[in-house]
C-alpha cells in the first residue's frame, strides 16, 4: 500500500481517537476507558510480534526503563485525556494534544544537550503560546472553560515528550527493533493500569454496545494498528515526514467533534489552532545542513496517542 493512503490512515485513526474517548467515557469510568484502549492496543502489537518472531527484551535494566516509558507516553496521558474529556470537547482535546512539539522544544533545550534554541524554534514557541491563549480565549477571563479538564489534556500533552527524551536518553542503544520497545512498552502500561484501576473504578454493571465499540476500536486502531502504521512509515520515509502527521490530527479532530458529536466551535478555537500548529511547524524545522541532517536522521517519531 503506497505511504500516502497509510499517511492519510493514520492520520484519521488518531484524529477520530479523541471521539472515541468521548463516546467511551459515556459508559464507563476514565481509567477504564484508559485500561481497555491498553488491552487492545497491546493484543495488536502482540499479533504483530508473534507474525515477526520478536522477543521480549531480556535485561532488567531495559525493562526498568520501559516501566517509566510506558507511565509517561501511555499510562498517565491515555488517562489524563479520558478523564479531561468528561469535562470538555474532544475537539479541545484534540487541540492541546497539537501543542506536544511545543513542550518537546521546550524540554529538549534543558534535558538534550544537541538541542540548542535558535531564533526560529524560539519564535515558534512563542507563536504556540498565542496561539493556546487564542483557543483558551484568554482575552474573556476564560470563561465557560473548564479548568481542570483543559489542564488535564495540557498534561497529558507535556507527558508525551518527557516520555520520549527519557526514551532517546535510556533505551536508544539497547539493540532492540522499535516494534519489540514499544510493544513491551505497551504490555508494561496495561499492566500498571491493570493494578490501578480497580483502586478507583468498580466492575462495570453493563456493557453498553457503543462506549464498548469505541474503547476496542480506539485500542485496536487508534493505539495497535495507529502505531505498526507509524512504525512502518518511519522505517519507509523517515521519522521526518512521519512526524507531519501531527498536524493533521487537531483538524479531524476538530471536524470530527463538530460534525459527530455535535460539539459548538467559536471563531478563537479554529483559528487558535492554526496559530498552534505553526508554532508547532517552526518549533520542529532546522537549518538544512550536514549537522541538522544528522540529527533529524536520529530522530525518533512523537507517538501522539
Amino acid at each position: 500500500m503506497d505511504w500516502r493512503i497509510r499517511f492519510t490512515a493514520l492520520s484519521l485513526v488518531w484524529g477520530f481517537s479523541f471521539l472515541l474517548i468521548k463516546v467511551g467515557t459515556h459508559g464507563y469510568a476514565p481509567f477504564q476507558v484508559a485500561f481497555g484502549r491498553l488491552l487492545f492496543g497491546t493484543a495488536v502489537l502482540a499479533v504483530a510480534m508473534a507474525v515477526r518472531r520478536e522477543r521480549l527484551p531480556r535485561p532488567g535494566r531495559t525493562w526498568a526503563h520501559l516501566f517509566v516509558a510506558a507511565f509517561f507516553l501511555n499510562a498517565l496521558p491515555f488517562s489524563l485525556f479520558a478523564y479531561a474529556e468528561l469535562t470538555i470537547p474532544s475537539t479541545l482535546a484534540g487541540i492541546c494534544n497539537a501543542t506536544s512539539p511545543l513542550w518537546g522544544m521546550a524540554l529538549s533545550v534543558v534535558a538534550l544537550s544537541e538541542d540548542r534554541p535558535t531564533r526560529r524554534r524560539v519564535a515558534g514557541l512563542g507563536l504556540g503560546f498565542i496561539g493556546v491563549l487564542t483557543v483558551l480565549g484568554a482575552w474573556q477571563g476564560f470563561t465557560g472553560l473548564d479548568l481542570t479538564g483543559t489542564a488535564m489534556a495540557l498534561l497529558a500533552s507535556l507527558s508525551y515528550p518527557i516520555g520520549w527524551i527519557y526514551v532517546r536518553r535510556t533505551l536508544a542503544g539497547t539493540g532492540a527493533s522499535v516494534l519489540t520497545l514499544t510493544g513491551s512498552q505497551l504490555f508494561v502500561a496495561t499492566a500498571q493500569l491493570a493494578l490501578v484501576t480497580p483502586l478507583f473504578t468498580s466492575v462495570p454493571a453493563r456493557f453498553p454496545l457503543l462506549p464498548t465499540l469505541a474503547v476496542i476500536a480506539l485500542g485496536a486502531l487508534g493505539t495497535g494498528l495507529a502505531v505498526l502504521l507509524q512504525y512502518g512509515l518511519v522505517e519507509e520515509v523517515g521519522p521526518t515526514t512521519a512526524q507531519m502527521v501531527t498536524y493533521f490530527i487537531p483538524v479531524i479532530a476538530t471536524a470530527a467533534g463538530v460534525a459527530l458529536l455535535g460539539e459548538r466551535l467559536s471563531w478563537n478555537t479554529p483559528v487558535g489552532a492554526l496559530v498552534v500548529l505553526a508554532g508547532a511547524a517552526l518549533t520542529q524545522s532546522r537549518a538544512r545542513g550536514p549537522a541538522a541532517s544528522r540529527r533529524i536522521a536520529g530522530a525518533r517519531p512523537l507517538s501522539r496517542n
